[in-house]
C-alpha cells in the first residue's frame, strides 16, 4: 500500500474521531487499502473511507501523533502556559513515564485553570495549602489524587524553579490500608475456561501464570520469551525495572499454537492495526469472563496478579522469592499478601470454639 496515493484527514464521525481517507476512485487503491486495514469502513454520509483515529493508526499511516498537551494549553492564561510547557520540558528532561508525565501535567492545568490570570510562580505555601483545602473540601478528591496533585506541585516548584523543599509542613492525606482483592484457584479456573478467544485466553494466564501487570503483558515481545530457559523478560515494567519471570510449561504449547494461528510480528499480543493490544482489551476482556463465569466479586484484572502472589504463598513460596517475581522495591510492598492468605490465619483458634 502506497501511501502517497492517499489524503489521510483528521475528523469526526457519528461523535467518534476517525481518520478521512480520499483518494480517487480506483479499484486497486480501495482494495489495497481493505487488505492493510479490514476495519476500515465507508461512509455514505461523508463520502469517504474512514479509520479510528488512534495513536497506532496513525503509526502506521505516517501522521503526525495528537500533542496531549494541546487542549491542556488552551486553557491556560497566557501568563502561566510557558511554566506548564517548562513543567512538561523538566519532565521529558528527567525521563519520567509517559503516564506520570500526563498525570502531573493534568494536575497542574487544573491548577493553573483556577488561578486565571494570577501568576502561578508568586504562589506561596500558604495559598497553596488553601487549593489544596479546596480540592479536598469543594471538589472531594481522595486520598490518592490529593497526594499525586502535592507530587506534582511539589515536581514544580523544587524541580523546574528549583526552590528549596517548601512543603514539608503541608501534610499528607493518609491512605487507607486496602487490602488487595483476589480469587480463588477455583474461580481462575472458572474464568479461564469461558473465555474462549485465544488472545485474551493468552493475555489473562498471563496476569495469573506469571504475576504481570495488564501493561506488561501487552508489552511482551516475541523476543523477550525465551522458551529453552522457560523465562520471559519483562521490559521497562514499572520503575523502569526489567526482570525475568518462569514461564509456566502449561502455557507453553497454547503459546505456540497462538503464535501459528495469529503469526504476530513484534509484539506477542498485537492489535488489529499492529502495535501493542490495548490494555483496555484485555481489561474488557477480563470484565466479560468474570460474568460468563458467574463471578459477583468487584474486582479489575489487576486480581489476577493479587491472586499469583497470594496463592504462591499458600503454596509456601518465600517471600522475598515473590518480591522479586512481582518486581517490588520493597519487601513491605510485598507482605501485604501475608494478610489475605488463608494459610496464616489458619493455625489461629478462635476462642469461641473453645467454649
Amino acid at each position: 500500500m502506497n501511501l502517497a496515493h492517499y489524503i489521510f484527514l483528521p475528523d469526526q464521525h457519528r461523535g467518534k474521531k476517525v481518520i478521512l481517507v480520499q483518494f480517487p476512485f480506483n479499484k486497486t487503491l480501495q482494495d489495497n487499502l481493505r487488505k492493510r486495514f479490514p476495519s476500515a469502513k465507508w461512509s455514505k454520509t461523508r463520502k469517504s473511507w474512514y479509520l479510528p483515529d488512534l495513536p497506532v493508526v496513525r503509526q502506521q499511516l505516517g501522521m503526525k501523533l495528537p500533542d496531549f498537551n494541546e487542549k491542556k494549553v488552551i486553557g491556560i492564561h497566557p501568563v502561566n502556559r510557558q511554566a506548564y510547557l517548562n513543567m512538561q520540558n523538566q519532565l521529558s528532561l528527567k525521563a519520567y513515564s509517559g503516564n506520570t508525565q500526563r498525570i502531573y501535567l493534568s494536575e497542574m492545568a487544573h491548577l493553573l485553570r483556577l488561578l486565571g490570570s494570577y501568576e502561578l510562580n508568586s504562589l506561596t505555601p500558604d495559598k497553596l495549602k488553601d487549593y489544596f483545602l479546596y480540592c479536598v473540601k469543594t471538589e472531594k478528591m481522595g486520598e490518592r489524587k490529593m497526594n499525586g496533585k502535592i507530587n506534582a506541585i511539589k515536581f514544580y516548584f523544587e524541580q523546574v524553579l528549583h526552590r528549596p523543599k517548601m512543603f514539608f509542613d503541608i501534610p499528607r492525606p493518609k491512605k487507607p490500608i486496602v487490602l488487595p482483592k483476589m480469587l480463588s484457584k477455583a474461580e481462575v479456573k472458572k474464568i479461564l475456561h469461558v473465555t474462549t478467544n485465544p488472545k485474551h485466553a493468552i493475555a489473562l494466564k498471563m496476569c495469573y501464570g506469571m504475576g504481570l501487570r495488564v501493561s506488561e503483558v501487552v508489552s511482551v515481545k516475541l523476543e523477550h520469551i525465551d522458551s529453552s530457559r522457560m523465562v520471559v523478560r519483562v521490559v521497562g515494567a514499572k520503575g523502569k525495572k526489567d526482570r525475568y519471570v518462569p514461564l509456566p510449561s502449561s502455557l507453553l504449547s497454547g503459546l505456540r499454537t497462538y503464535y501459528k494461528d495469529y503469526r504476530p510480528k513484534v509484539f506477542l499480543l498485537e492489535g488489529q492495526y499492529g502495535g501493542p493490544y490495548s490494555k483496555g482489551s484485555v481489561q474488557q476482556a477480563f470484565k466479560k469472563a468474570m460474568q460468563k463465569a458467574g463471578i459477583k466479586k468487584k474486582i479489575g484484572v489487576h486480581g489476577l496478579r493479587h491472586s499469583y502472589a497470594t496463592h504462591l504463598l499458600e503454596a509456601g513460596a518465600d517471600m522475598r522469592f515473590i518480591q522479586v517475581l512481582l518486581g517490588h522495591n520493597s519487601i513491605k510492598t510485598t507482605q501485604v499478601y501475608a494478610k489475605v492468605t488463608p494459610r496464616s490465619l489458619s493455625n489461629i483458634t478462635s476462642p469461641l470454639d473453645s467454649l
